[in-house]
Order: C-alpha cells, then structure tokens, then sequence
C-alpha cells in the first residue's frame, strides 16, 4: 500500500466530503471526520492496517465551489502539511448552473474551474507525496441529460489535469454510471448527489482501489 506509517491524508472537497464533519477540520475520535467516504476509508485502514498510524483530515465543507475551495485552501489544506491531498470539487460548480442560473455570480464555468483546480494542484505538488483529483459527478446514466453532459465536461478537466502533473484520477462518475447498470440512482442518492452509506462506501471502495490496498493483509504477529 502507498500510504506509511504517520501519513497524514487531507481531504478537501464540498458536502459529499463534508457529511458532518467538524468545520473547518475534522478528525481524530467521535464524528469529527463525518459520515462520508473519508469516514469509511479511515475505518477500512484501521481495520486492514492496524500496524499502520494513519492521520485521515475531513476539509470538506458544504455547498462549496472550487472557488469556494481555492479561497481556504492554504488554511485548510497547505498549512497542515499533508503527505497525501485528495481534491474533491466540482458538484456545486456545475448544479449552481441549474438550481440557480439567474444567479450567474454563484456559477463557476468550465475555464474557471479549470485554472482553480490547477492552483490548487500546484500549491501542493512540490510538497506532498502525491496528489488525489477525485470527480465531480451527477448519478444520472443518461449523458444526453443536460446537468450530467455538463458535469462531463468538469470530468474531463480533471483527467487532463492529473495527467499533466502526475495525479491519481479517480472517475467517480465513471463509477457510479457502471452502478447504475445494477441498482436505480436513488437506492443511495435521491438527489442523484448526496450518497448515503452505501454510496460513501462505493467511493471509498474506488479511492482504496488506486492505494494498492490489500483486502488479504494481516499484519505480522505482535510478539
């Protein structure tokens, strides 16, 4: 597995991250971290791992855009010198567009989107041992649906970006499309957003599946 014993691992990201966690840092004992899939992946290293000391950071906070984001993200990200980032953005830049487009202002378009994430990227690509770009996404099978054509295009933003500067993508929405063949979108998100456990778990799952995480490892016998 990549991640070794003291890595601190921050999540940055909106509600899907959030999901009660404390503001504007969550971790440790209690539900600091939240309900998300940060909670699963942080319960899944401690039960697989147990030899392993691994810091899990929540910097998520709800109905955040990547502007949102980039505007605390040296608060709430680069100050607590992570080994590892994982970026989680996108959702509200895109859904702003829909429940609210009179509200221009609110709306973080494409070209935006693109130069944010790539700050943020860049702010910690010298320091940190590796980069996370997890998708945005919409549940909704149907790519002719306009809000999830539109979320593709976010989509494609960020494996442009991991692949110029070396990120681990994870394509969310390419995970939940392939859900969808099996199980309708509101079995873990009426709002085809927010997941519930079952949801937070596939996105842990698909996070895990890029860490060579190994679902067979016993640590070695304590004498």
């Amino acid at each position: 597995m990549i991640f070794e014993n003291y890595d601190r691992i921050v999540f940055a990201g909106d509600s899907v991250t959030d999901m009660g966690s404390e503001q504007p840092v969550g971790e440790g004992l209690f539900d600091n971290v939240g309900r998300s899939y940060v909670r699963i992946i942080e319960n899944m290293l401690v039960a697989y791992y147990p030899e392993l000391n691994i810091r899990v950071t929540n910097s998520g906070t709800g109905g955040n855009t990547s502007r949102d984001l980039l505007a605390r993200f040296e608060r709430d990200v680069v100050s607590l010198e992570p080994n590892w980032v994982s970026i989680c953005i996108g959702i509200n830049d895109v859904w702003r567009q829909f429940d609210t487009p009179a509200m221009r202002d609110r709306c973080v378009l494409p070209a935006e989107y693109e130069e944010n994430l790539e700050k943020m990227i860049l702010s910690v690509k010298d320091s940190a041992k590796g980069i996370f770009v997890l998708s945005p996404y919409y549940i909704e099978p149907n790519r002719a649906d306009p809000m999830r054509a539109r979320m593709d295009e976010y989509v494609t933003i960020c494996r442009k970006l991991s692949d110029r500067y070396g990120c681990i993508f994870i394509d969310f929405q390419k995970m939940y499309e392939d859900f969808c063949q099996y199980r309708h979108s509101s079995c873990i998100a009426w709002d085809r957003v927010h997941p519930n456990q079952m949801g937070a778990t596939l996105m842990a799952r698909a996070f895990l599946d890029h860490c060579g995480f190994d679902y067979a490892h016993r640590p070695a016998s304590v004498l």
